[in-house]
């Protein structure tokens, strides 16, 4: 079934930093887990992020957006824990630091229209950043950071649901901030995730490179409670090198999201619900995120 032929292999190539290879359009990043401040880089200090991540997934959408026939549902949960280290010192006027992602993925697939039924848990990939730099200025904030994800988790072509990739991926990132009044209340944010991927071993394919946008707009209450609109588009642009030309994945989405953060403590608080809306040789559904961060 033609169905099932550009899934197994968009689930298998197609990726889980953050969730599994369910849940992101075909590289490592997971859209949708940094939302309104993820273009901002905190001051000098060590940071702490847990993502607790749920993707519900309600259907599976071919490369025109329809629906393939059956019932096709899965679940995908992660724990994902980030360290940002963000030093004193300056490189081209910004900040300069390090990070390291390691994700703890479960998943399961229940896919009836294309006969496949699987699920997994385990230790994703595992990230390491030696660039991160972040500019602050009055009205805006920006970063630029590049680093690699390791094919460290465990991965099988056969069994979608594996928690690794089964190959690496270079990922640079790009964003900014821009705050619409002097207080910094109201924001306008963008950060860009673009990867370029190694040969998958047990399969000889080298998935085509991906790109992801999030965006944000949102406003910080006197209370100290920020509420905001956030989505997310990611693209796969080139077709899979070393298998049969198919249709390129997409996903696009919409949802609301707050926070809050207590400088007093280092401790911040924030939630996100994202509706997707018109995926494309990928699965659709909803991603909730929950995030703490810990400062040290």
């Amino acid at each position: 079934m033609r169905y099932r032929n550009w899934l197994v292999l968009g689930l298998a190539l197609g990726g889980a930093a953050l969730a599994s290879p369910a849940s992101a359009a075909n590289g490592h990043y997971v859209p949708g887990v940094e939302g309104l401040n993820g273009a901002m880089v905190p001051p000098p200090g060590l940071y702490y992020r847990g993502y607790l991540a749920r993707y519900e997934i309600d259907s599976l959408r071919d490369g025109g957006g329809d629906a393939a026939p059956g019932r096709n549902r899965g679940e995908v949960t992660a724990l994902v824990n980030r360290l940002v280290w963000i030093t004193d010192r300056q490189i081209l006027g910004a900040d300069y630091g390090v990070e390291a992602i390691l994700p703890v993925v479960d998943t399961s697939l229940r896919f009836g229209g294309v006969g496949l039924d699987d699920g997994d848990s385990g230790l994703g990939d595992l990230f390491l950043s030696p660039l991160v730099l972040g500019w602050h200025g009055e009205r805006w904030d920006a970063v630029f950071a590049a680093g690699q994800w390791l094919d460290t988790g465990d991965h099988a072509a056969d069994r979608p649901a594996s928690p690794g990739k089964g190959f690496d991926s270079t990922m640079l990132t790009l964003g900014g901030a821009w705050h619409l009044d002097e207080a910094r209340r109201w924001t306008v944010s963008a950060l860009s995730r673009y990867e370029t991927h190694g040969r998958q071993s047990d399969t000889g394919v080298t998935p085509g490179d991906s790109l992801v946008v999030e965006w944000g707009l949102g406003h910080r209450l006197a209370s100290g409670l920020t509420l905001g609109l956030v989505g997310y588009d990611a693209w796969q642009l080139e077709d899979d090198s070393g298998a049969a030309p198919g249709n390129k994945a997409e996903q696009h989405a919409i949802g609301v999201e707050a926070g809050v953060f207590w400088p007093a403590l280092g401790l911040g608080l924030n939630a996100a619900l994202y509706h997707e809306y018109d995926n494309r040789a990928a699965p659709q559904g909803d991603l909730l995120r929950l995030t703490l961060t810990q400062a040290f």
